[in-house]
């Protein structure tokens, strides 16, 4: 018996390896996408858009989201106030803007390369029957 199972883009079906099942980019992803294009062609601020310069301050972005996290407890990082979990909203959404200005430059699709590392994920860390 062949049971198959979709999700995301990883089709599992009886004994066999899971498969990628290539899915296009979601068109709110890529309606940001340009949106950003946009805006740095706008301000003219291709120019300081290498893959260097994207990935620094992704890295920065990133740094600042963990800022609202230092020195708390699990418990106290779990029961965030309104205006904190607005706070790192914000800052999500820039780690979230600056990672779609890299892959983009890259000519990388981020859902593909996401599904991918899933299906990697999934043959390296198989879940466990007992």
């Amino acid at each position: 018996m062949v049971i198959a199972v979709l999700l995301g883009c990883m089709q599992f079906s009886g004994r066999s390896s899971p498969q990628i099942v290539a899915l296009p980019m979601t068109n709110d992803l890529q309606s940001l996408i340009h949106a950003l294009r946009d805006f740095a062609q706008a301000r003219e601020w291709e120019q300081f858009h290498s893959p260097k310069n994207l990935a620094a301050a992704l890295s920065v972005e990133a740094a600042e989201l963990l800022e609202h996290f230092q020195w708390l407890t699990e418990a106290q990082s779990r029961e965030l106030s309104s205006d904190k979990t607005a706070e790192v909203g914000a800052e999500a959404a820039d780690v979230l803007l600056y990672l779609l200005q890299l892959t983009d430059k890259l000519g990388i699709d981020l859902i593909a390369a996401a599904r991918a590392k899933m299906l990697v994920n999934s043959q390296k860390y198989p879940v466990k029957r007992l």
